[in-house]
């Protein structure tokens, strides 16, 4: 079976890349990738899938499904750029558009690996007689509004039995470790316009009230727990200094290991601004934009993933991808380099200070350790046994959101990453189906992991996603 997946993905080895490129190019940002999402959904239609678009209030978000009954195989797919580091497949900073959006962290290779996984898993049941149920998961805005949040509260995901996902990284591991849960929230505070210099007695500050709740913010660190994490923005602080601001606006979020540490310091956060309110005499509204669960990782799944890896083999680079990737690493000091590698936490990271791709595959590494950033990967991983692995893309000691990445995932060293992952995924997906005994381990795993806690969605039940906020971000006129 796993030949013929194989074979499926070799054969259609250009249109796979030719739809990766067409999304590099696209590059667009979250909740407005229009083209990208349409293009997946196509490509699954063309290919035999039922195609159910704007799933979860969100236009570019959309359920693929082939197959029926028993098992229900999950693969998930990014698509969603990053603003302003446009970029050409190039060695220096060259930006195809000054300004514009760019795939800094490869989605543009996440959706399409596990759009050509689900197709040769597939055709692979096909040519078997195999029953079950594989389905694809097109989940926009990652890296801003959470997509699968949204998709999880509405009840996408209840019915599924494994999710696997792909994201391009600069190692080969499908890692066991936790990220952070976040909230994301606005503070909208309102106070009273006045002269600043002839009648600031009449007027009341509304960008005091941010500054003074910032301030309190800023006390507060000292009293958490060191894993947390706390960042802000001033998004609006008044238009001029002769008029006492009447609005302002910040935009925080509230990181933390486990989801109810976040619900505890959001209520901390909440009544500092109360507390700002009081010095300054102002009000203020709450927005609430995203909430999202720390990963709950699963060991069973990355046996599976692992051994897939190992079976498939790691690329074989060209000199011209070799010498592509080492010019890249020429971008980046032996100081910012080692810096990274450490980060990585990766055993034996100093003997890759002179390497430029990491062509190992490894055991993971990272049990027990909580990485410092956040995705809607977690909220999917709390209500269904989760796998999101890695595969060498990036150049080591390349920082993730940067043009480097963006060139990488366009090139040559990209496409192979892309075919190596797609290939796992689709060999993983089928172990999964026709070894009930090993799904069965991965679900008493992912009972015991969560123990006795139950996912409660911190999306509020009327909130929508906010599409109207993400086209005027993009520049769209309505």
């Amino acid at each position: 079976m796993k030949e013929d997946a194989w074979r499926w993905i070799s054969t259609n080895e250009s249109r796979i890349i030719e739809a990766s490129d067409k999304i590099w190019n696209f590059a667009e940002l979250g909740l407005v990738e229009y083209k990208s999402s349409e293009l997946l959904a196509k490509i699954l239609e063309e290919n035999g899938f039922e195609v159910q678009r704007g799933v979860a209030d969100m236009p570019t978000a959309f359920v693929a499904s082939w197959g029926s009954g028993k098992p229900v195989i999950g693969f998930q797919g990014e698509y969603d750029a990053l603003p302003g580091v446009s970029q050409k497949v190039s060695t220096k900073r060259e930006p195809l558009i000054e300004g514009a959006p760019g795939h800094g962290c490869g989605h543009n290779i996440h959706g399409v690996s596990a759009v050509a996984g689900a197709i040769a898993t597939k055709v692979a049941m096909e040519n078997n007689g195999i029953e079950g149920t594989i389905r694809f998961y097109g989940t926009p805005a990652e890296e801003t509004y959470s997509g699968k949040m949204f998709m999880v509260r509405d009840g996408l995901y209840s019915d599924v039995d494994a999710v696997l996902s792909h994201h391009p990284g600069s190692s080969n591991v499908a890692g066991i470790g936790s990220t952070l849960a976040v909230n994301s929230v606005k503070f909208h505070f309102h106070g009273v316009s006045s002269h600043a210099a002839y009648t600031p007695f009449l007027g009341k500050s509304a960008l005091d009230a941010v500054e003074l709740m910032n301030t309190g913010v800023n006390f507060m660190r000292e009293h958490i727990i060191q894993e947390a994490r706390i960042h802000y923005v001033i998004e609006d602080g008044g238009m001029q200094p002769n008029v006492v601001p009447p609005y302002a606006r910040s935009w925080y979020y509230i990181r933390a290991p486990e989801r109810e540490q976040v619900n505890h310091m959001y209520e901390w956060v909440q009544k500092i601004a109360d507390g700002a309110d009081l010095m300054a005499r102002t009000t203020h509204r709450v927005e609430f934009i995203e909430g999202v669960y720390n990963v709950l990782p699963n060991k069973g799944l990355s046996e599976v993933v692992t051994s897939n890896m190992r079976e498939v083999g790691t690329p074989e680079y060209s000199k011209q991808e070799l010498k592509f990737a080492e010019e890249i690493s020429a971008t980046v000091s032996r100081e910012d380099k080692v810096e990274e590698l450490r980060l990585s936490r990766r055993p034996g990271w100093e003997d890759l200070l002179d390497a430029s791709i990491d062509t190992e595959i490894m055991d993971p590494w990272d049990e027990d350790i909580v990485w410092p950033g956040s995705t809607d990967v977690g909220d999917v991983s709390w209500v269904v046994p989760t796998m999101e692995f890695t595969t060498s893309t990036c150049v080591l000691g390349v920082g993730g959101h940067s043009w480097q990445v963006v060139a990488c995932c366009g090139a040559g060293i990209g496409h192979k990453s892309l075919m190596f992952a797609a290939k796992t995924m689709a060999g993983s997906a089928i172990d999964l189906i026709t070894k009930p005994d090993v799904l069965k381990k991965i679900h008493h795993e992912f009972e015991r992991r969560k123990s006795d806690r139950t996912y409660v969605s911190p999306v509020p039940k009327d909130l929508k996603p906010p599409v109207a906020m993400a086209r005027q971000q993009a520049g769209f006129k309505d």
